[in-house]
C-alpha cells in the first residue's frame, strides 16, 4: 500500500509535496507552522489543505496497520489463501476490509455456531456444492440425540442455518448491496400525525439516500431519537434477492437449489438487510456528522477573526429577569473598572433607578459602547438600553453580541483563576464585555464545541468535533498571532508549539521578569526549548521590542536575510518602523522578485511574505475585515414590514441558509433559494458570520415570532 502515491492522486499533489509534508508532520512541526513557514516545502498548501491531509494520513496509516493485523490473524487460524491476501492488499476502506475478515471474526454464538458445534457443517457445504443425490437421506446421517439433531429435518434446518452465515458474509456480495442501498436505496420515515412537533415535516417522509442533506439527516436522526419519528431504509429486495440467487444457485432444476433458495431469503431477511441498515444509517450520520462538524469549523472561524474593537471602553451587559442584568466596565485595555447588578427587567422593573446607576458609571468611565449578551431578555434589555441612550448627552452605542459559552466560562477554573473575587454570575458580563474588544482572545477562553454558531452540534460526535474545532483555533490564533506581553495563557497554549505549562512558564515569567524585550528572550522561559522556539516564535508580536522585527510577522531564522533585504532596497529598519516605504512596490519591481529570491537565498514564498509583513509592520489581519454595526435604537417585530429594506448581521451560517440579526427579538432567516439569483447549494460561498447584508422581509409570522428576509434583488 503506497500511502504517498494515494496522498498525491486524491490530493492532486506533487510527490514532492507528500514527501515534504509527511516528513514535517512525522518530525513534529505543527500544520499552522508548516503553512506559513515552510511554503517552500508543502508547495504552499493551505492550513484547510494540511489539515485534511493529517487527516486522511492517520485514516491511510490506520488502514495498513489494519490490514497487516488481518492477514496476520486470519494467517495463525490457518485460513489464508493467496485470493484473501490479494483483496485485503486491494481494499481501499476499513469497511471493505472489515468485510474480508468476517468470516474469520470470533463471533458470539449464533444459529450457524451451534449447527457446527452439531457437526452440520459438511451437510452445508455438500448442498451448497450440489453434492448430495437425497438430500433426506444424506440427512439422516448427521441424526444424533446427544447434539440435540433428532430428525432429518432439524439436521437440514441447521445446514441452512450455516449457508445462511456464509451468504451473509461473503464481502463481494455485501459490496454490490451496499453499492444498490447507496444509489437506490430510500429512506422512509413515518411520525403520529395526532402528535405535533418541530419534526412535522417528515411524519411522512422519503428520500433517496444519494441525495439526503446533511441538515435532514441529523433532524431525522434527532426525530427518532426523541422518539417522534420511526426511520427505516427500503430496498429493493426483490432484485437484491434474485442477484443473490444468481451468485450461488447453480443449477435451478436440482432439489437442493430450493433448499438454498430458503437459506438466501433467511440470509437477507435476518442478517444481510439488518446489518446493511445500520451500515447505511451510521454512513449517513458520518456523512452528515463531518458536514456539521465543517459547517461549525468554518462559523468558529469567522467569529473568532471578527475585528476586534479597539480604543474603546466597554460596559458588558449580561441580561436576566429575576435574578437581575449583571453589569461589568472595561477599560481600552480590558481591564476590569467596575460592576454591579441592575434591575430593569421583569419582576422588579426597575427601570428609573437601573437608568440612573448605568448613567453614574457611563459618566464617570467614559464608557462608549455597551456590548448586551444576546441570551434571556436579551431584547428586553435592549429596548431599556435604548430608550436611556435617547435620555443621555454622550454619543454611546451599543450592540448585541452572542453570550454563547460565557456561562461555562465564568464557572471555569480559568475563570477562576483570572477573577478571584468576582461573583460567578458577573464574570459573564466581564466576558460579553471583552468578546466585543478582542473576540479571538476572549473566545479561546471556551471550549469550542460550547460556541453555539453550528447546527445539530450536540448531536455530533463531540470527540470528533472538539479535534477538528481545536485546529481551528490554533489556525485563527496563529493566523492573526499573539501579543506575547499581554496575552493570558490560555490564548498562548493556542500558539503554534507551546503546551499549557509552557504558555503558564511565560506568564510566570513575565509576572517575575518583566515584559519581554524581544523574541530570542523566550528561550529563558522554564521547558521552552529550541523546537519549541522554532515554531512559536513567528507567531509572537512584542510591540515595543529592541527589534521592530519582532512585531511582525517575519520568522527570527529570517532576520539577517530580512535585514539584507530592507537594505537592498535603500531602507533602513527605522524607515520601516516609521513607514517610510511608499515606492516599495516600484523597487522590487525594478529589481525583480525573482533576482532578490536567488541574490538572498530564500524561497520567492517566503520572500513574499516578508515583503507582506514589512509593508505593514504590527498589522492586524482582523482589522481589514467589515466592522460590527452599532445600534442607538430598537425595533420590533410589529415596527418591520413586508418589503422593507434593513441592514443587519450575519449571526450563524447552516446548510439551509444563514441567521440575520435585524435588530429585533429573534433573528431573521434567509433561506438559500433567498441568496441569490442563481442556485445556491452551500450558503457559506454567499455568506459568512459577521457579514453585514441588506436583506429585504418577505414574510413575517407574529405568531412564531419568525421573519423571513431575502438578499435577491436588492
Amino acid at each position: 500500500m503506497n500511502i504517498e502515491k494515494i496522498l498525491q492522486e486524491e490530493l492532486n499533489l506533487k510527490s514532492s509535496q507528500v514527501i515534504n509534508t509527511i516528513k514535517m508532520i512525522d518530525d513534529g512541526n505543527t500544520i499552522p507552522f508548516i503553512a506559513r513557514y515552510r511554503k517552500e516545502m508543502t508547495g504552499n498548501l493551505s492550513d484547510v489543505v494540511l489539515r485534511e491531509f493529517y487527516d486522511r494520513l492517520n485514516y491511510l496509516r490506520n488502514l495498513k496497520n489494519r490490514k497487516e493485523d488481518v492477514i496476520r490473524i486470519i494467517q495463525e487460524g490457518g485460513n489464508l489463501t493467496d485470493k484473501i491476501k490479494s483483496d485485503v492488499e486491494k481494499a481501499k476502506t476499513l469497511q471493505e476490509v472489515e468485510d474480508i475478515y468476517l468470516p474469520f471474526k470470533p463471533k458470539k454464538r449464533t444459529r450457524a455456531t451451534i449447527a457446527k458445534e452439531k457437526g452440520l457443517e459438511k451437510l452445508a457445504l455438500s448442498i451448497m456444492n450440489y453434492d448430495i443425490n437425497d438430500i433426506n437421506s444424506e440427512a439422516k446421517k448427521y441424526i444424533d440425540e446427544e447434539k440435540d439433531v433428532k430428525t432429518e429435518e432439524d439436521a437440514i434446518k441447521g445446514a441452512l442455518d450455516i449457508i445462511a452465515e456464509m451468504i451473509s458474509e461473503d464481502a463481494s456480495l455485501r459490496k454490490i448491496i451496499r453499492r444498490i442501498a447507496l444509489n437506490d436505496g430510500v429512506i422512509s420515515c413515518k411520525g403520529s400525525t395526532e402528535e405535533k412537533s418541530v419534526y412535522d415535516m417528515y411524519y411522512s417522509y422519503s428520500e433517496k439516500v444519494k441525495t439526503m442533506a446533511p441538515h435532514r439527516i441529523l433532524a431525522i436522526n434527532r426525530g427518532e431519537k426523541e422518539k417522534f419519528l420511526k426511520v427505516k431504509l427500503e430496498l429493493n429486495e426483490d432484485l437484491i434477492i434474485d442477484k443473490i440467487k444468481n451468485i450461488n444457485i447453480k443449477n435451478k432444476s436440482n432439489q437442493l437449489s430450493s433448499y438454498i433458495e430458503q437459506a438466501i431469503n433467511d440470509s437477507y431477511k435476518r442478517l444481510i438487510f439488518p446489518s446493511i441498515e445500520r451500515e447505511i444509517r451510521n454512513h449517513l450520520t458520518e456523512k452528515a456528522q463531518e458536514r456539521a462538524i465543517k459547517v461549525f469549523g468554518e462559523n468558529i472561524k469567522k467569529l473568532l477573526l471578527q475585528p476586534p474593537v479597539k480604543g474603546n471602553v466597554v460596559m458588558g451587559f449580561d441580561p436576566a429577569y429575576r435574578t437581575g442584568c449583571k453589569i461589568a466596565v472595561v477599560d481600552e485595555n480590558s481591564k476590569l473598572l467596575d460592576t454591579t447588578t441592575i434591575y430593569p427587567t421583569k419582576p422588579q422593573n426597575d427601570e428609573e433607578g437601573s437608568k440612573k446607576v448605568l448613567i453614574e458609571l457611563i459618566n464617570k468611565y467614559n464608557v462608549n459602547i455597551i456590548a448586551i449578551g444576546n441570551g434571556t431578555a436579551s431584547r428586553e434589555s435592549e429596548m431599556f438600553v435604548a430608550n436611556l441612550i435617547k435620555e443621555i448627552d454622550k454619543d454611546v452605542k451599543y450592540i448585541i453580541v452572542s453570550e454563547a459559552g460565557a456561562s461555562i466560562y465564568s464557572a471555569s477554573s480559568l475563570a477562576t483563576e483570572e477573577h478571584p473575587d468576582i461573583n460567578v454570575s458577573i464574570r459573564g458580563a466581564i466576558s460579553i464585555a471583552r468578546r466585543l474588544q478582542d473576540p479571538l482572545a476572549e473566545l479561546v477562553k471556551i471550549e469550542p464545541q460550547h460556541i453555539g454558531v453550528g447546527q445539530y452540534q450536540h448531536d455530533i460526535n463531540q470527540k470528533r468535533l472538539g479535534s477538528v474545532l481545536e485546529g481551528v483555533v490554533e489556525d485563527s490564533v496563529n493566523a492573526v498571532g499573539v501579543d506575547l506581553n499581554s496575552a493570558s495563557y490560555s490564548l498562548l497554549q493556542r500558539v503554534s508549539g507551546i503546551s499549557k505549562s509552557v504558555a503558564k512558564n511565560i506568564v510566570l515569567y513575565r509576572d517575575e521578569v518583566g515584559e519581554f524585550k524581544s523574541r530570542k528572550e523566550l528561550k529563558k522561559v522554564k521547558r521552552l526549548g529550541p523546537s519549541a522556539f522554532v515554531q512559536c516564535a513567528g507567531f509572537l508580536r512584542i510591540d515595543h521590542s529592541e527589534n521592530m522585527l519582532d512585531n511582525t510577522g517575519v520568522h527570527p531564522e529570517s532576520y539577517d536575510a530580512c535585514k539584507k533585504l530592507i537594505k537592498r532596497l535603500g531602507y533602513t529598519l527605522d524607515d520601516i518602523k516609521n513607514k517610510n516605504i511608499e515606492d516599495i512596490d516600484d523597487k522590487i519591481k525594478n529589481l525583480g522578485i525573482e533576482n532578490l529570491s536567488l541574490e538572498l537565498n530564500i524561497g520567492v514564498l517566503t520572500l513574499q511574505d516578508i515583503i507582506n509583513e514589512i509593508k505593514k509592520p504590527g498589522r492586524d489581519p482582523r482589522d481589514e475585515s467589515i466592522k460590527p454595526v452599532f445600534r442607538s435604537d430598537v425595533l420590533k417585530i410589529e415596527d418591520i414590514k413586508e418589503g422593507m429594506i434593513l441592514k443587519g448581521t450575519v449571526r450563524n451560517v447552516v446548510d439551509f441558509g444563514a441567521f440575520v440579526d435585524i435588530g429585533i427579538k429573534n433573528d431573521g432567516l434567509v433561506h438559500k433559494s433567498q441568496m441569490s439569483d442563481r442556485f445556491v447549494k452551500d450558503p457559506m460561498q454567499i455568506v459568512s458570520i459577521g457579514d453585514i447584508v441588506d436583506v429585504k422581509v418577505i414574510q413575517i409570522d407574529l405568531q412564531k415570532h419568525k421573519v423571513s428576509l431575502s438578499m435577491k434583488g436588492i
